[in-house]
């Protein structure tokens, strides 16, 4: 195997406008200043969907509804479903550690893609997952003949070594992170490293990139949902060469189709996050009070529980960070000190909290 994996596409002018436009939202967006607890609320949203049609995508049965049920455990069996739940619940909190890991600004290496792929599979404790050691194949389900053949999985680790050294080096370029965050999603499915889980690995890799380079809009968006919503489109893309075989066309195909396709999906994502934003803004916006310039990322998006309750638990509060109880109650116990929540249940097996007088204005509660 080669020891460098040098991408082949083109800029097309549509790609170019793509990528333009998404610079001009991503400004537009950087300077605009939204509510925080309306912010934890589309991030929330965003968040369910991107749980929801990525997992979809691979055949969960579980619809949008029970998703959004499943993530906020007020239920959490459906029964013959079990394994449709625990994906859903994997899927949310892989996305809760690649968003961690974009904000700490951490690299791009084998070892953060082991770590995914393993909460996408077994949890948030899980280890990372090693390599396949066998053969894997893509076969159609109905008529069972071979839509992709991945390489061997003797050249799995080397193939991913080079990736990883690609990516690192697009980033220190300064190659358009749209642009990168496409082709990480393209090199790794087709590399194809583990038995399953290789596309919503995928997925969550290229948020990563996107948001760690600064275009996640705050992680109000969701790519996810507009794959999942022109599926056949998606599939189409991302086939680059007509061989099924990797080492008959694959390994060196021309990228430039699915380049194109990434960036002007991801235009449209970000056009229609900047209409959604613009409605909640629309009669001004007004400098962010003191109180909410102290609050950390953790606080602002519990924050936006409360648009739709008047109490939490540490429960809530776990479920939505991907915390454990013991952290989460850590963690609330703090606010409380700082002024921002109020113990209303003082029992240790229930314990609740509502917003202070003080920030109950913000989510539009001054009662």
């Amino acid at each position: 195997m080669t020891d460098k994996w040098k991408p082949k596409y083109n800029i097309t002018s549509k790609t170019a406008r793509g990528l333009m436009d998404i610079e001009a939202i991503k400004h537009a967006m950087d300077n605009i200043t939204i509510p925080p607890a309306i912010a934890a609320d589309l991030k929330y949203n965003a968040m369910i969907r991107a749980t929801h049609y990525s997992t979809r995508i691979e055949g969960n049965k579980l619809t949008l509804k029970e998703t959004e049920q499943v993530i906020r455990k007020n239920k959490v069996v459906f029964h013959g479903r079990e394994r449709d739940v625990k994906e859903v619940q994997n899927y949310w909190n892989a996305l809760i550690a690649i968003q961690k890991w974009a904000e700490s600004k951490a690299e791009f290496s084998e070892e953060l893609v082991r770590k995914t792929h393993g909460i996408v599979m077994k949890g948030k404790k899980a280890a990372p997952t090693p390599y396949r050691t066998e053969q894997n194949i893509i076969k159609d389900s109905g008529t069972g003949r071979i839509v992709y053949m991945p390489p061997d999985a003797k050249d799995v680790p080397s193939l991913m070594q080079n990736m990883e050294k690609w990516t690192r080096k697009a980033e220190k370029e300064g190659i358009p992170p749209p642009i990168i965050a496409a082709l990480v999603h393209y090199q790794f499915v087709t590399i194809h490293p583990y038995y399953d889980g290789n596309g919503r690995t995928a997925r969550l890799l290229a948020t990563f990139v996107l948001q760690k380079n600064g275009y996640g809009l705050n992680g109000l968006f969701s790519m996810e949902e507009y794959h999942a919503a022109a599926i056949a489109r998606y599939y189409k893309a991302i086939v680059t060469h007509a061989h099924h075989n990797y080492y008959f066309g694959r390994a060196d195909a021309d990228l430039t189709s699915w380049v194109e396709y990434f960036v002007l999906l991801l235009s449209e994502v970000f056009k229609n996050v900047q209409k959604e934003t613009i409605l909640y803004i629309k009669n001004g916006i007004k400098a962010e009070p003191e109180a909410l310039r102290k609050l950390d990322i953790r606080a602002r998006n519990v924050l936006g529980l409360f648009l739709k309750k008047e109490f939490i638990t540490t429960a809530d509060i776990a479920a939505l960070l991907g915390l454990s109880q013991r952290m989460a109650r850590n963690l609330a116990e703090k606010w409380v000190k700082q002024g921002v929540l109020l113990v209303a249940e003082k029992s240790k097996k229930s314990r609740a909290y509502k917003l202070t007088a003080l920030y109950r204005q913000f989510v539009g509660n001054k009662d």
